[in-house]
């Protein structure tokens, strides 16, 4: 006869209404937190804010489709200095955010046509060259961009009717755009967009023999990663309201790509923690010694990435399974059970008079 077995309680996680109400506790948190936490911690919020989509672009095509672009701040600036200069000529703003995602996009195609026929260190080369170029040719259009000087734009006031302060406003915008951002491009990536970015990843002679044009793909990964890019430009004009040729600088280039890469590549909460990283890793090591601040940051690089290989998101996945692999361990003295299915089958293909023979 066969044993009956306990199955399990589902945890708390799987339980459904768990995993409605949980998004819109998210959201009711959000929309909270602007309100009660002090002005410098919206304003570094909003600023970890506007790192985190860009460092999802970067994820996009280097994390996600396997492309090295060392460029991705270059479309970040171009999306500051197309902001920057409709706000100085009283365009409408929504008609600025689209032309600052439409420009980057457009430029990032533009590079993309060219270069994804390339591989590993030739693409990585013309990526290198976007922000090397990019800076002197911001600084010789000055009647568009202030030239070396800069280009300030001050449009992120909070309209009266919000009652709103406007480190609130900022946070709030950055917290709207980038959330729609993160939604869509979490949609992308696990959509069959992302299982194609992972086959091109893989091995793009297999995706060429199932049908999947790498080259098509990693031109769609470079544009679309150009266009949040785009948006990442908007923001930070939104809430630096300043920008110049040193924001588009192949330091600040390469700081993105070590962010994304401490975060960890190939994950949206990556993205997230590689932002918190951009934004507040450089504030503590400068309180430490200013004089020393790139070398701590190297020093801090190197230690995540000794003890996390895979950035600091692999350490919420090994969480994430210690905990699974606790729950499904048996408590101290219990004895495993047999599975109800297994021990049908014993019972069914045991052969009559088993049991007397083995008696006798």
């Amino acid at each position: 006869m066969a044993r009956a077995v306990d199955v399990p309680a589902p945890s708390l996680r799987q339980r459904p209404w768990v995993r409605r109400a949980a998004p819109l506790l998210l959201v009711v948190l959000l929309a909270v937190l602007p309100l009660v936490l002090p002005e410098s911690t919206n304003e570094t919020l909003a600023r970890i804010g506007v790192f985190a989509v860009a460092v999802l672009g970067l994820n996009v095509v280097m994390g996600y489709t396997g492309q090295v672009s060392l460029g991705q701040i270059f479309f970040l600036g171009l999306g500051a200095y197309i902001t920057g200069y409709g706000v100085q000529q009283d365009w409408n703003v929504v008609l600025v955010f689209l032309l600052a995602c439409l420009g980057a996009a457009l430029a990032g195609l533009v590079v993309a046509l060219a270069a994804a026929r390339l591989g590993g260190l030739a693409i990585a080369m013309v990526t290198i060259a976007l922000p090397i170029v990019g800076v002197p040719l911001a600084k010789r259009l000055s009647d568009y961009t202030g030239g070396s000087q800069g280009l300030s734009a001050r449009f992120a006031d909070a309209p009266e009717a919000t009652g709103l302060y406007d480190d609130q406003w900022q946070l709030y915008v950055v917290l709207v755009i980038g959330g729609i951002v993160f939604l869509l491009t979490r949609s992308l990536v696990r959509g069959k967009f992302g299982r194609a970015f992972a086959i091109v990843k893989g091995n793009e002679a297999v995706a060429a023999s199932m049908g999947i044009s790498p080259y098509r793909y990693k031109v769609l990964a470079f544009t679309i990663a150009s266009l949040i890019g785009g948006v990442s430009g908007f923001l930070y004009m939104f809430v630096i309201q300043y920008t110049s040729p040193e924001t588009m600088s192949f330091g600040h280039s390469i700081e993105l790509v070590a962010a994304m890469v401490i975060g960890g590549a190939g994950s949206i909460v990556g993205s997230l923690l590689g932002g918190a990283y951009y934004v507040l890793v450089p504030e503590l090591t400068n309180q430490v010694d200013s004089s020393l601040t790139a070398l701590l940051q190297g020093v801090v690089l190197l230690a995540v990435l000794f003890v996390l290989p895979g950035g600091l998101a692999s350490l919420v996945r090994r969480l994430g399974r210690g905990r699974r692999r606790l729950r499904a361990e048996p408590g101290p003295g219990a004895s495993p059970t047999t599975p109800l299915s297994t021990a049908g089958s014993a019972t069914a293909t045991e052969e009559p008079g088993t049991e007397r023979r083995g008696h006798a």
